[in-house]
This record gives structure tokens, C-alpha cells and sequence, in this order.
């Protein structure tokens, strides 16, 4: 015969998916998306700042994740100019301009910021 025994309770699972149920976590994917902004803004190169300026967020919900997503939207002459900066890009009298990884490293931080609180949320509910 197998018996399985069991002592305590499931107090912390039920206050998380209650948690979850609000919505409590929008409130910190807003907040990093902000903090995401910040660091993608102080980490872009800088020659007008009009790149820099235009790092903005919004978070997404839908079919069970969640997501922030960061954009940027300066364009000269149709070019995005985040993206070249990022991978690089051919130039008018055909050279090529070395990109600069500039994004994942403004953003490995708050990465790990973001896994560090929600891991607290979740181990804390």
C-alpha cells in the first residue's frame, strides 16, 4: 500500500494566485518598463539626442504572458536609427558603419532586476 501524507497548507499559493488574479504585477512591468526607458535613454549614443528621446514602453497582456515591450521611433529619412546604431548599417558612398551593442547591456540589468522581484513575489505570497 502507498500512503501519501501531507502537513501544512497552501496559505502562500492562494495569496499569489490571488495576486495574480489583481493583477498586482502590472504595477511592477510598469514600473520597470519606466526604469527599462531610462536605461536604454542614458545608454544610446548621444549626438542630437533625439534618438535617446524617443525610447518609450507599453506592457501587453494577453493569452496567458505578459510582456513589455520597448520601441523606439526616431527615423531620419526612413531609417531607424536605434536599430542601426544597435547592428550597424552601409553608408551613402559605400561604406560600413560597426554597430554598437548598446541595448542588451542597458537592459541586462533590469532584467535582472525584474526576475529578481517577481522571484521575491513569488516566493513571498
Amino acid at each position: 500500500m502507498i500512503q501519501v501524507v501531507t502537513r501544512g497548507n497552501f496559505n502562500h499559493l492562494e495569496k499569489f494566485l490571488a495576486a495574480m488574479k489583481r493583477k498586482d504585477h502590472m504595477k511592477v512591468l510598469d514600473e520597470y518598463g519606466r526604469i527599462g526607458v531610462e536605461a536604454l535613454r542614458a545608454a544610446t549614443p548621444v549626438r542630437t539626442g533625439a534618438t535617446a528621446d524617443a525610447w518609450t514602453y507599453e506592457v501587453e497582456i494577453g493569452n496567458g504572458e505578459d510582456k513589455i515591450i520597448w520601441t523606439n521611433s526616431y527615423e531620419h529619412n526612413g531609417f531607424r536609427v536605434a536599430i542601426a546604431l544597435q547592428y550597424g548599417h552601409g553608408t551613402g558612398t559605400g561604406g560600413y558603419v560597426v554597430g554598437r551593442d548598446y541595448i542588451n547591456p542597458a537592459l541586462r540589468d533590469v532584467f535582472d532586476r525584474l526576475a529578481e522581484e517577481v522571484w521575491k513575489g513569488v516566493t513571498s505570497a
